[in-house]
């Protein structure tokens, strides 16, 4: 097929690659602009970006696609299909009728349950037993159109990290699947009473509250990582949690119970696994506390 590819970040490189090398003709890779990174601030190219033309593809990166001139040109392409994968830009109704068969996503959930931004992050959050990704047909509304093909994935204690990971290698292939033959994959209207909203991660929701159960800290603590990653004070300083275990134990919610950093929480308690402060590298629990030990009775905000 012509295609057209969307996306923008390391999520959607692995379908950029599968389509190129599964044979199909990819028109244009559109992304994001380049944005400014680093403490230099210097403008870097979006991760499909770099890959397009590492593949010697054609780049675009319009900054909106509501005028009449992005639309003609996206048109012109004259694609059988548009793939979209975290492209990170509303496409116009022009943009999704322009496509001989329209344009298809790459969703990172089970759809309905999780509509929106932030997919992964709110089932680790939520204590799902899996996520998965969707191909579905894109309309209008917010992740809303027909589904074409569902691939479950088990989430057990996988950090959103490891799981945008994994579900881009499996959004490429089953990508791929679709694509090989459409008409094998009838379009399958969703449930819109099973519909769920995935929120994008306010900074509120990464600082921890010790009064939570220390499961829905485990999850939360999960759910963030790497990025924004959840976050304590000790003794005034920021401390990002990135990995943490469930311990039976109970005290006042904050209280660090051990020399092994066992923290009480609203009920049971945690123990840090990964931790990192302000400028420094991620360190395993042992080697944190060799650099900065935590006495016994300390209470953490």
């Amino acid at each position: 097929m012509r295609i057209i590819f969307m996306g923008t970040p390391d999520f959607a490189v692995p379908a950029l690659r599968a389509l190129h090398a599964a044979g199909h003709e990819i028109a244009c890779a559109y992304t994001q602009p380049p944005r400014p990174a680093g403490r230099g601030k210097k403008l870097m190219p979006s991760p499909v970006q770099v890959e397009a033309e590492r593949l010697g593809l054609m780049v675009r990166s319009p900054l909106s696609l509501r005028g009449g001139e992005a639309q003609a040109d996206f048109a012109a392409l004259g694609a059988d299909v548009a793939v979209v994968a975290a492209y990170g830009l509303i496409l116009p109704q022009p943009v999704l009728d322009a496509p001989r068969r329209g344009c298809l996503n790459i969703h990172a959930s089970l759809l309905p349950r999780w509509r929106g931004a932030a997919p992964i992050h709110r089932a680790v959050m939520a204590g799902d037993a899996e996520t998965g990704v969707t191909i579905m047909q894109m309309e209008a509304g917010l992740d809303s159109g027909p589904m074409l093909h569902k691939v479950a994935v088990p989430i057990g204690r996988k950090t959103t990290g490891e799981l945008v990971e994994e579900l881009a290698a499996v959004g490429a292939a089953a990508m791929v699947e679709v694509l090989a033959d459409l008409a094998a994959f009838p379009p399958e209207v969703q449930d819109e009473a099973q519909a769920i909203y995935a929120p994008k991660i306010d900074k509120a929701e990464s600082r921890i509250d010790w009064a939570e159960p220390a499961e829905v800290i485990e999850r939360r603590v999960r759910g963030l990582a790497p990025f924004p990653g959840a976050w304590f004070e000790l003794e005034g300083e920021r401390i990002k949690l990135l990995l943490a275990e469930v311990v039976d134990a109970s005290d006042a919610p904050g209280r660090v119970l051990d020399d092994d950093f066992t923290i009480a929480c609203g009920s049971g308690a945690v123990r840090p696994v990964k931790l990192q402060r302000a400028g420094k590298p991620v360190l395993e629990r042992e080697a944190f506390l060799r650099g900065r030990p935590v006495a016994r009775g300390t209470m953490l905000a």
